[in-house]
C-alpha cells in the first residue's frame, strides 16, 4: 500500500465531528443540583478514538506520508491508535516501547494489536526511555530502530500540533457547560481544550499518573503551542488509583455500575478515574447547585 498525502489522510479518516454531547440522568449528580453531560469523543472514529484523533490528525498531516515513530508503554492506547492510523493510511509506523525486558516475551493484547496493524516494535530499557527527549538519546534510538528518516511523535502524541488540534474540542463545548472535565496522561488534551473554551468556563483535569508534575507539563505545552498560558484550568491529583495502568477492585466496581446505569462502556485507565473523581467531587460539594459539568469521554472499552 502506498502512503497517502496529508490532505488524503485527513479526508480518508472521515471523523465524526463535532462529537456528540449527551446529557445523562444520574442521581448522584442530580441530588446536588448538578447536571452531567458526556462529550462522546469515543465515537469520533472506531480506530482513532477520542483525543487520539484530535492529537494524531495534525501530526499525520505534518508527516505527509513519511514513516512515523512514536513512544509508549506496554499498554499504550496511543501506540494502538498510531498503529491503526498506519494500517488505515498505508503509513509505516514504529513503536518505541518502554521496557527492554519485554523483548522476546509473548506480546500482550495491546502490543499484539499494534503488531497486527503493521507497527514495528522496538524495545528500549527504562533508563533510555526516560531520556528520550534528549536529542542525542533520541538520535541513537532512531538509528537503532532503523528509522532515522521518520517523523517523530512524542509519547501520548502531545506536541504543539496536537495541543492546537485539541483546541477544537474546547470550541465544541463553548457555552455548553460551566465545568469541563477530562482525564490527563501527558496533559496535551487539557492544554488545548482549555484554550478553546469560553473565558467563563473552567477546565478540570484528573491525572491518571501520580507524581504532581503534570501542571508544569501543561504550562510548557501551552507555551509551545500558543506562546503562553490559556484558559482557567486546575488539576485534582487524588484519583490516579496508584498510577498509570493501575486499577483497583473499587474502580472496576464503580465502572461496572456506571456502565449498567448508562448503557455505555467505560474505559478503565482514563475514563473511569475521571468519572469516579467527578462523583467524589460532587459529593464533596465542589460544584454549586445549577452547575453543568461536561465529562469528556476520551477512550472506549
Amino acid at each position: 500500500m502506498v502512503a497517502v498525502t496529508s490532505n488524503d489522510a485527513l479526508a480518508a479518516l472521515k471523523p465524526r465531528l463535532p462529537s456528540p454531547l449527551r446529557e445523562v440522568r444520574d442521581d448522584r449528580f442530580a441530588r446536588h443540583g448538578v447536571r452531567l453531560l458526556l462529550k462522546r469523543d469515543d465515537l469520533i472514529h472506531p480506530d482513532l478514538v477520542g483525543n487520539k484523533w484530535r492529537k494524531l490528525a495534525p501530526n499525520l498531516a505534518a508527516a505527509d506520508g513519511r514513516p512515523i515513530v512514536t513512544f509508549g508503554g506496554a499498554y499504550s492506547n496511543h501506540l494502538r491508535a498510531t498503529a491503526a492510523a498506519g494500517r488505515l493510511l498505508g503509513m509505516p509506523t514504529v513503536g518505541v516501547v518502554r521496557g527492554e525486558e519485554l523483548a522476546g516475551r509473548p506480546l500482550n493484547p495491546s502490543l499484539a494489536r499494534c503488531a497486527a496493524d503493521g507497527m514495528r516494535l522496538h524495545f528500549v530499557d527504562r533508563s533510555t526511555y526516560r531520556r528520550k527527549k534528549d536529542p542525542a538519546t533520541l538520535a541513537r534510538v532512531l538509528r537503532a530502530a532503523d528509522a532515522e528518516d521518520a517523523y517523530v511523535v512524542p509519547e501520548g502524541g502531545s506536541n504543539a500540533l496536537a495541543v492546537r488540534g485539541c483546541q477544537a474540542l474546547g470550541e465544541e463545548l463553548r457555552g455548553r457547560a460551566d465545568v469541563v472535565a477530562v482525564a490527563c496522561g501527558t496533559g496535551g488534551t487539557l492544554a488545548g481544550m482549555a484554550a478553546g473554551v469560553a473565558p467563563e468556563q473552567r477546565v478540570l483535569g484528573i491525572p491518571v499518573l501520580k507524581g504532581g508534575f503534570l501542571g508544569d507539563e501543561i504550562r510548557d505545552l501551552q507555551e509551545r503551542a500558543f506562546g503562553g498560558p490559556r484558559g482557567d484550568w486546575w488539576l485534582d491529583e487524588r484519583f490516579h488509583f496508584g498510577g498509570y495502568a493501575r486499577t483497583t477492585p473499587e474502580l472496576h466496581a464503580f465502572a461496572e455500575e456506571f456502565e449498567e446505569r448508562h448503557g455505555m462502556g467505560v474505559e478503565r485507565l482514563y475514563v473511569a478515574k475521571m468519572l469516579y473523581g467527578l462523583v467524589a467531587l460532587v459529593d464533596e460539594g465542589a460544584f454549586a447547585p445549577g452547575t453543568v459539568v461536561a465529562a469528556v469521554i476520551t477512550g472506549s472499552r
